[in-house]
């Protein structure tokens, strides 16, 4: 055979391979998905279990949404000595960046567990990123390291050289999956790339990424939409925890938020909720003053990383009851949640399943332990998720349209800061029970002392 043949023979065997290749992926895509697992809050040093619950549940697609590793470095709280993080004599950050060797490190870490890899093996994993494995707590546009942790996330992501995410500024992307009648599209935002100063509410994500949503949510219509956030969308405890502590979410940039309701209200695009990580607990929160029909943010936080770990167990119920304070006018309360205030405060992942035989078509939203038992959950008919299933005046008789339609910064004072006032109250009686107890005690031993001399 002549060498013009041979490799007219390896040109046309190439085009075969890539041909079916392509025709595989995209039956992949085109198959009907109906379950769907995501989570957020990942520390690659911590125990990996609940992979195992996640396995079981058999995600055909799973979706990180961020803090998918811990790779900048958080030093220890230090009051005194000579790096201070601590105190109005601070003089060291509490968080620093780390070397691109050892975000790569990190990286293959959390992407070579036994548990991950067999999810990988048999799921669609896709993801964004947030402030720690972006490179830095709390970072936003400013970050110095942000093209080269990109790639890195990518490369974790196993994102094709070849993608357009690795050209764009910012890691965000979208996604369809199942057949036309029954699609889902996933939207995944980057809250970190172009992200201006927390407290400046200035932009959210950056021209080029609005442009490029309101693209996609007024592009082909899909049966359900979700809009994946690393940070919180609906609820804002900052707006009522603060000054206590604060949280980042889309409620400290208020007018971004609004954009954003607002953008989704003007695409009528039906069927949309969103799915959150960050905090370090899992809730449920619902808006129904946007859209025309509820908007539902799931928050799933995290899988390795939760706000009950940080105590000693017999604390957990102090964080149970601050939980339950906390005032919220957005969380889903319902009595089948395992804790009174229906946040879970232990590590845990997000569930959603997709009911197509259905009349009519139910999804089913469920915030998971690390047993793979529900602690939070919604089951929503698809129809509740289009526009006018809202009825103002049948809500406002059930007593419930006004609490899912009021903000946490439009509280009574009294209430929105009753976290505040508690705490600092506490704090007040037992300086005084301190002043009292000394005061008592001085006076006791200057009587012992006067007696002594006297006799």
């Amino acid at each position: 055979m002549g060498r013009g043949r041979w490799w007219g023979l390896v040109l046309v065997v190439a085009v075969a391979v890539a041909v079916v290749a392509s025709t595989a992926s995209q039956s992949k895509q085109d198959h009907l998905v109906s379950r769907i697992a995501f989570g957020s809050c990942s520390d690659q040093s911590d125990p990996q279990h609940i992979w195992n619950a996640i396995n079981k549940f058999d995600p055909q697609v799973f979706i990180w949404l961020g803090d998918n590793i811990y790779g900048d470095i958080k030093h220890p709280f230090k009051l005194f000595g000579k790096e201070r993080t601590l105190g109005p004599w601070k003089n060291t950050p509490r968080f620093t960046r780390s070397s691109k060797q050892e975000m790569e490190a990190k990286y293959k870490k959390a992407k070579t567990n036994p548990g991950y890899s067999r999810l990988r093996e048999n799921a669609k994993v896709i993801g964004t990123w947030d402030d720690h494995d972006y490179g830095l707590n709390d970072a936003g546009k400013e970050f110095s390291e942000k093209i080269t942790n990109q790639g890195l996330l990518l490369d974790f992501l196993d994102e094709p050289l070849d993608s357009p995410r690795r050209k764009q500024e910012g890691v965000y992307a979208s996604y369809t999956f199942g057949p036309v009648s029954r699609q889902i599209k996933v939207i995944l935002l980057d809250t970190r790339y172009h992200r201006d100063p927390l407290l400046s509410d200035g932009t959210f994500l950056g021209k080029s990424q609005w442009a490029w949503l309101e693209k996609e949510l007024n592009g082909p219509a899909s049966t359900i939409t979700i809009i994946g956030s690393s940070v919180q969308v609906i609820s804002n405890h900052s707006g009522a925890a603060g000054p206590l502590f604060y949280l980042e979410c889309w409620g400290r940039f208020p007018k971004e938020r609004d954009r954003l309701f607002k953008l989704i209200a003007d695409s009528k695009r039906d069927g949309v909720f969103f799915i959150s990580g960050d905090v370090h607990f899992g809730e449920i929160a619902r808006y129904d003053c946007a859209t025309g029909y509820p908007l539902y943010d799931i928050t799933s936080s995290g899988l390795t990383k939760a706000v009950e770990k940080v105590v000693p167990p017999p604390l957990h119920l102090i964080v149970k009851f601050v939980a339950w304070l906390t005032p919220t006018t957005m969380r889903v309360m319902d009595r089948n949640c395992r804790d009174s205030s229906c946040a879970y405060g232990q590590p845990n992942f997000g569930a959603i399943e997709i009911d197509w035989n259905a009349t009519p078509v139910t999804l089913k939203i469920e915030v998971r332990d690390i047993n793979g038992f529900p602690v939070i959950g919604v089951k929503v008919p698809l129809l509740e998720l289009q526009a006018g299933s809202v009825d103002p005046v049948a809500a406002i008789k059930a007593g419930e349209y006004q609490r899912h339609c009021s903000l946490e910064v439009t509280l009574p004072w009294l209430v929105r800061y009753r976290l505040a006032i508690l705490f600092y109250g506490a704090v007040a009686v037992l300086l005084l029970a301190l002043i009292g107890i000394t005061s008592g005690a001085i006076s006791i031993s200057r009587r012992l002392l006067h007696k002594y001399k006297c006799d």
